[in-house]
C-alpha cells in the first residue's frame, strides 16, 4: 500500500501559485471552476501507474491511496483527473488544511510520498516513511513496460548508525574500519525498510511468473546505489542477506557522482536521505528526499534546516504544493 499526495501525483504548480498568491477560498472557487480541467502529470505519477500495472483480475497484490490536504469538494478534481488517467486509486483521504500522514496507519500504508517538505519532515519525525517528491523535467517513456527503483542505503533502507560513526569521528579511514569490524553485523532499519521489504516480496512473486511462464517478462528491477564503497561494501550484502532481500544491481559510488550510473540505470524512482545526491538526478530522473538521520539535523546554532528543491531557474526553494 502506497499512500500519494495530489502534490506527488499531479502537477498542481498553476493551482499552488493561486493559493499562495490569492488565499484559500479563491483557490477552492478556482479548482471548482477548473474542476474538469484534467491535471498534468505528476513526478510521482510513472511509478504509481507502473506499481500498479501489476495487478491483475486474478491478483491484486498492490494499492494506492490518495492522501490530500484539500477537503473533499476541492479534492474532486483529482479525482477526476486520476479517472481520466484511467488509474484504479478508488480511496482516498481528505484532511482540509491538516498533515494527511496521521491517516498512514489506518489505511496499512507503508510509503507517503508527497511534494510538501513540511509534511514529509514532520512524517518522519513521528517515525512514518516518507519522503518529498522533487520536481524533475523527465519524460516517461511509455513503451517501457519494467518499473526501476534504486535507493541509497544509509539512512533510508538502514538507519542512521554507520553515518553517524563518520560525522563524529570525521574521517573516512575510521568508518571504514568501524564498517569492516562489523560488516557480518546486520544494520538496523531504516526509514523505507518496510516499503523496500515489500517490494522485494513484490518481485519474488514476479520471479515466479517467470518460472511458471519463460515468455513472461518480470516487472520490477531494484538497484542499490551507495556512496559507501569497499571495505563498507559487505556490510550492505550481509543486511540484505540476513532479511533474504534480493536486488538486481549493486553500485558502490566511493564519492562518484550517482548521476552517472543512474543515467544508465533509469530509474523510475530514486530515494536518498541527502538533498545533495539528489539534485544532481532530479532533473534526469523522478527523486524522492528521505529527510532522516544524522544528514539532515540542524547543525549547533544554526536554527532549522529547511528541506529546499530546485525551481526553474535553477535556484533552491521550497515547494510546498497542496
Amino acid at each position: 500500500m502506497i499512500a500519494v499526495a495530489s502534490s506527488a501525483l499531479f502537477d498542481l504548480t498553476e493551482s499552488d501559485r493561486v493559493f499562495r498568491e490569492k488565499g484559500e477560498e479563491e483557490y477552492r472557487q478556482y479548482q471548482r471552476k477548473h474542476e474538469r480541467a484534467i491535471l498534468d502529470k505528476g513526478v510521482a505519477f510513472p511509478l504509481i501507474q507502473r506499481i500498479l500495472s501489476i495487478n491483475t483480475e486474478e491478483d491484486q497484490p498492490v494499492e494506492v491511496v490518495l492522501l490530500s490536504r484539500n477537503d473533499p469538494d476541492t479534492g474532486l478534481r483529482v479525482f477526476k483527473s486520476i479517472e481520466e488517467y484511467g488509474l484504479p486509486i478508488t480511496r482516498a483521504g481528505f484532511v482540509m488544511g491538516r498533515n494527511p500522514f496521521a491517516y498512514m496507519n489506518a489505511f496499512n500504508a507503508s510509503l507517503f510520498l508527497s511534494g510538501n517538505p513540511d509534511d514529509v519532515k514532520e512524517a518522519i519525525e513521528h517515525g512514518y516513511p516518507a519522503g518529498c517528491i522533487y520536481p524533475s523535467e523527465y519524460i516517461d517513456d511509455l513503451d517501457d513496460q519494467e518499473l526501476r527503483l534504486a535507493f541509497d542505503f544509509d539512512g533510508v533502507i538502514a538507519d542512521d548508525s554507520a553515518e553517524t560513526i563518520f560525522q563524529t569521528e570525521g574521517t573516512l579511514q575510521s568508518f571504514h574500519q568501524h564498517e569492516k569490524e562489523k560488516a557480518l553485523e546486520l544494520i538496523p532499519a531504516g526509514p523505507l525498510f518496510s516499503f523496500f521489504s515489500e517490494l522485494s516480496r513484490l518481485q519474488k512473486r514476479e520471479l515466479e511468473k517467470n518460472k511458471e511462464n519463460e515468455a513472461y517478462n518480470p516487472k520490477i528491477r531494484i538497484a542499490i546505489c551507495t556512496a559507501r564503497n569497499a571495505p563498507a561494501h559487505e556490510r550492505v550484502i550481509t543486511t540484505l542477506r540476513k532479511h533474504d532481500i534480493r536486488v538486481d544491481e549493486a553500485f558502490f559510488m566511493g564519492g562518484v557522482e550517482k548521476s552517472r550510473v543512474l543515467s544508465i540505470f533509469k530509474p523510475h524512482i530514486f530515494f536518498d536521505d541527502q538533498a545533495s545526491h539528489i539534485q544532481g538526478v532530479a532533473r534526469l530522473f523522478p527523486s524522492v528526499h528521505v529527510p532522516f538521520g544524522v544528514t539532515n539535523r540542524p547543525k549547533p546554532g544554526r536554527g532549522d534546516v529547511e528541506v529546499a528543491v530546485p525551481g526553474a531557474d535553477g535556484e533552491p526553494v521550497l515547494n510546498r504544493s497542496r
